[in-house]
């Protein structure tokens, strides 16, 4: 059972992913959160920023290392609207996160938006991580689907 903090900021992602959306991305969104409080927001931009890697949550390490320094991430938990794909879970545990919290399930991404696939669950590449990272998902999953989903 996720915590009503957990559905927060579950929630805080899923309007970044429709704030993305709006502004002509895909529909992403990640929150960071340290010692129980918010620390950073961010949305995917890859078609904004021309860059393939500003996913959600690449985007929210960047500005967040930028803003409050690496050390707020080791040890915080993601809050991501959708599972992270192979190359953000390695950025996260890279980054030191401790807890990953995702809304919409990969296949169910994949199903609703298309594009290519990478075909790896965000547990499966962390499954040998050490220091290990918790990855809890779906969560709110409805709710995540319909943020994807939202104009």
């Amino acid at each position: 059972m996720h915590s009503p903090d957990d559905h927060t900021y579950l929630r805080r992602a899923f309007a970044a992913a429709r704030t993305a959306r709006a502004a002509g991305d895909r529909p992403f969104g990640a929150v960071l959160v340290r010692d129980g409080q918010a620390a950073w927001t961010a949305r995917n931009r890859q078609n904004t920023a021309g860059d393939p890697s500003a996913h959600a949550e690449l985007v929210l390490l960047r500005e967040a290392c930028a803003a409050v320094g690496a050390g707020a991430l080791r040890g915080a938990t993601v809050y991501a609207s959708g599972e992270p794909c192979a190359m953000c879970a390695g950025a996260l545990f890279w980054a030191g996160v401790a807890r990953i919290v995702y809304g919409a399930p990969t296949p169910e991404i994949e199903a609703r938006l298309g594009g290519p696939r990478l075909g790896l669950r965000c547990a499966d590449v962390l499954a040998g991580a050490q220091p290990p990272v918790a990855v809890e998902g779906p969560v709110l999953p409805d709710k995540a689907l319909a943020a994807l989903q939202s104009s």
